[in-house]
């Protein structure tokens, strides 16, 4: 426990001094299988139209199955702390109310804290609403202000906070988007929807209806899988990806091709088959990233930032793995395929050591090397000796040395032909 605090704090130091304040507008926690059976049963997130929103996003551990959801007017140190007290009493088995308790004693802040067997709940500042949703089917939606608002463990239900921030242009709206939010969360539930589903639907809705709708991002608590940064801003005080907005095209037949956001504005249909490209919506992504089904993969790219890099190594992994499995032979193959024919570009070829598989997570990570000077494919990997291509341009050159000869003399030589 100690060594994951000790980073975590060091982090928020460093953001406290070179930014402002921050505040995740928007917390959601759904739990749709308080049994912690289905894994996607349980999931979470933040959205804000405020900036930074890496610092308000989550905390998660895979281990315990449980998730911290920060926000409020409170600075990055006082969050800091209480972020710290929550974790501390969660990693040594609390309760959801007792993580999220902690916010009171903390200025400013607030703190949504849960997880498939320990419930929810929200505390310190905050205006949010609790659904709980009965075996019966019947629905009970409650609003809270301030204190401390539990989701009992063993019941179905969430907790959505949500409040507007100021410059926003549907300010104003929160209050009854967070209401109807709630009972469509409600509906979902009693009807026989996932968590992580519900939550994707929550992203949208709260999105575009109140306008706080830049990521963030989500996580599936049961399985410990996360959107990671995939929405969140690559800059500090900069604000992070609209939710409501196109994130990625896709070939509609064709799982391996995928394009991301501003440069998918440049393509409009598939270039494997010709079909006109699939729009996914950031919100849509998010869904599919968390939501894990039998064939599902969790891939996760390193060493580059080029758009569309991640979306499109992540369909070719899973294509090569519902094919032939947790090969890190084969997927490095598939990718390096795709490096030829340009559907990946500035990144250097990988090798099976460049491939990180987990298969009791179903997980894998893909570490590529930039190109540099601005290459976008790397150099070509024939199959011949390098000692043959001396020669080969050997001859090239003698070739073209007897080419210019026969130029230069070629009045001379007819002459000669002449005479004889």
């Amino acid at each position: 426990m100690k060594k994951f605090l000790i980073p975590v704090a060091i982090i928020f130091i460093i953001l406290t001094i070179l930014m402002g304040a921050v505040s995740a507008t928007m917390n959601v926690i759904v739990i749709t299988d308080p049994t912690g059976q289905d894994p996607n049963g349980a999931a979470g997130g933040s959205l804000s139209f405020a900036n930074n929103m890496f610092q308000s996003t989550f905390l998660m551990s895979k281990e315990k199955q449980f998730v911290v959801l920060s926000g409020g007017e409170g600075n990055a140190d006082v969050r800091l702390q209480a972020i710290v007290d929550s974790i501390s009493k969660l990693e040594n088995g609390a309760t959801a109310s007792i993580g999220a308790a902690v916010a009171g004693s903390y200025g400013g802040i607030r703190l949504l804290v849960g997880g498939p067997t320990i419930g929810a709940a929200v505390g310190g500042s905050f205006d949010a609403y609790m659904v709980i949703v009965d075996d019966d089917g019947t629905i009970k939606v409650t609003p809270y202000s301030g204190g401390l608002a539990i989701l009992p463990p063993g019941k179905k239900g969430a907790i959505i906070h949500l409040r507007n921030t100021a410059g926003n242009p549907q300010y104003g709206t929160a209050t009854a988007v967070r209401r109807e939010t709630a009972i469509n969360i409600g509906r979902m539930i009693r009807d026989g929807y996932s968590a992580t589903y519900i939550v994707g639907k929550v992203f949208e809705e709260v999105s575009k209806d109140s306008g706080e709708k830049y990521g963030g991002g989500a996580v599936n608590i049961v399985s410990g899988i996360s959107t990671g940064d995939m929405f969140t801003p690559p800059d500090m005080n900069a604000t992070g990806y609209p939710m409501d907005s196109p994130y990625v095209k896709s070939c509609p037949n064709d799982d391996c091709w995928s394009i991301g956001y501003p440069s998918a504005e440049n393509y409009e249909s598939c270039p494997n088959d010709g079909n006109p490209l699939k729009t996914i919506y950031a919100y849509e992504s998010l869904t599919n990233t968390i939501t894990v089904s039998q064939d599902s993969v969790s891939v996760s790219v390193y060493g580059s930032e080029e758009p569309g890099l991640a979306e499109t190594t992540g369909e070719i992994v899973k294509a090569s793995v519902n094919k032939y499995g947790y090969d890190s032979n084969t997927i490095a193959d598939s990718i390096n395929r795709r490096i030829n024919n340009g559907l990946l570009v500035g990144v250097n070829y990988v090798e099976p050591k460049d491939i990180n598989v987990r298969k009791e997570s179903k997980a894998v990570g893909v570490y590529y090397t930039m190109l540099s000077g601005g290459r976008t494919s790397p150099p070509w990997n024939l199959p011949v000796n390098s000692f043959v291509l001396d020669i080969v341009g050997s001859i090239q050159t003698v070739i073209g040395v007897i080419l210019v000869l026969l130029v230069l003399f070629r009045s001379r030589l007819l002459r000669s032909f002449q005479k004889k």
